[in-house]
């Protein structure tokens, strides 16, 4: 939260950044429905919109059936990878009930919360990379 005058609002004293990435070195893509956890899908380096997009083609349908759900809600939020052209038209004729959301709004998406604990189950284990999940994390 900022306090400021009135009128300062676009003095840049007063903006608060956000940081948008951890520096951590493993990467994940996951999902989930109300009552279990979907697909895992580990990966090398930064998400783009690109392999965000061929995740959700080979992954998202998969997890949908393996948790059982049918008719679902399909929910994101709005990071920039999210919002590309081609992710839009692939969720437009994918995921037809797609839930729209409010810019930074992470408590909102119920995923962070995973995203947290997954994050402390990775460093109990001391996993750096990709390679040396080995499995770990799958067992959870």
């Amino acid at each position: 939260m900022v306090w400021r005058r009135k009128n300062e609002e676009l003095n840049p004293k007063n903006f608060v950044g956000t940081v948008t990435y951890g520096g951590r070195g493993v990467f994940v893509w996951g999902c989930m429905s109300a009552s279990e956890l979907g697909n895992l899908v580990f990966f090398d380096g930064i998400m783009n919109h690109a392999l965000y997009s061929n995740i959700l083609k080979e992954n998202l349908k998969l997890s949908a059936q393996n948790l059982g759900i049918g008719n679902n809600f399909f929910y994101q939020d709005n990071d920039p990878m999210h919002t590309a052209l081609n992710v839009r038209l692939w969720c437009l004729y994918n995921c037809p009930q797609n839930l729209k959301t409010p810019p930074q709004s992470p408590d909102l998406n119920p995923i962070e919360h995973i995203w947290r604990e997954l994050e402390v189950r990775v460093r109990k284990h001391d996993i750096k990379t990709k390679n040396s999940n080995d499995g770990r994390m799958d067992e959870h």
